[in-house]
C-alpha cells in the first residue's frame, strides 16, 4: 500500500472523521497541519490546484480533496 498523506487544519470534523477512517483501516499515514506549517499548506495548495480544502489527501501521487465518510 501506498503512503498516505494528508493535509489538515485543527477544528475541522472533516479531517477528525478522515483520520478516524483510516485508523480504524489500519492504515498509517503522515498528517500535516496547514494551519501552523506555511510549507505544507504551500505544498497541499500546489498539489490540489490552489485550493485551501482540507482534508486533501495524497496517495501513490493521486490527490483527493474531501471527506464524506467512505
Amino acid at each position: 500500500m501506498s503512503e498516505v498523506t494528508i493535509y489538515t487544519k485543527p477544528g475541522c470534523p472533516h479531517c477528525a472523521a478522515a483520520k478516524d477512517d483510516l485508523q480504524r483501516r489500519g492504515i498509517c499515514y503522515t498528517e500535516h497541519n496547514v494551519r501552523e506549517d506555511a510549507v505544507a499548506l504551500q505544498r497541499m495548495l500546489d498539489l490540489n490546484g490552489g485550493r485551501r480544502d482540507v482534508p486533501t489527501f495524497v496517495e501513490g501521487g493521486r490527490v483527493a480533496v474531501g471527506f464524506n465518510g467512505h
